[in-house]
C-alpha cells in the first residue's frame, strides 16, 4: 500500500520540543522532495519546509532556527524536529510529496498528519 504516515505529535509545554516522522511506504521516498505544511484552527494551510532528494532544506521563517527538516533515505523515513515550541505553533502537522525530487511542483501526496499541541 502506498501511503505516508506521520507520527510524534502530542501535547507539550512552551518551550519544548517534539519530532515528528514521516514514513513512507510501497515507493521510494529518495526520489522525492518531501514538505511539511500544518494547518491550525482558522487559518489556512502553510508550508513549513521541505527537504529535497540531495537534501537540500527550506524553512519557512516562523520556522528558521526553532524547526530542523532531515530525512533517513535508508529507512524511507522524513523528520520534522521542532525545537523551542510556542503556542502559535498549534496545528495539524502533514507531510507531502511532489513527484519531483526537488522542493518545488505540486505536493500531491499527503499523509493523514499528527495533532502538536503547544500549552502549559
Amino acid at each position: 500500500q502506498v501511503q505516508l504516515v506521520e507520527s510524534g505529535g502530542g501535547l507539550v509545554q512552551p518551550g519544548g520540543s517534539l519530532r515528528l516522522s514521516c514514513a513512507a511506504s510501497g515507493f521510494t521516498l529518495a526520489n522525492h522532495a518531501i514538505g511539511w505544511f500544518r494547518l491550525a484552527p482558522g487559518k489556512e494551510r502553510e508550508g513549513v519546509g521541505c527537504i529535497s532528494s540531495a537534501e537540500t532544506t527550506y524553512y519557512d521563517d516562523s520556522v528558521e532556527g526553532r524547526f530542523t527538516i532531515s530525512r533517513d533515505n535508508g529507512e524511507n523515513v522524513g523528520y520534522l524536529q521542532m525545537n523551542s515550541l510556542q503556542p502559535e505553533d498549534t496545528a495539524v502537522y502533514f507531510c507531502a510529496t511532489p513527484e519531483s525530487p526537488l522542493c518545488k511542483g505540486d505536493f500531491g501526496f499527503w499523509g493523514q498528519g499528527t495533532q502538536v499541541i503547544v500549552s502549559s
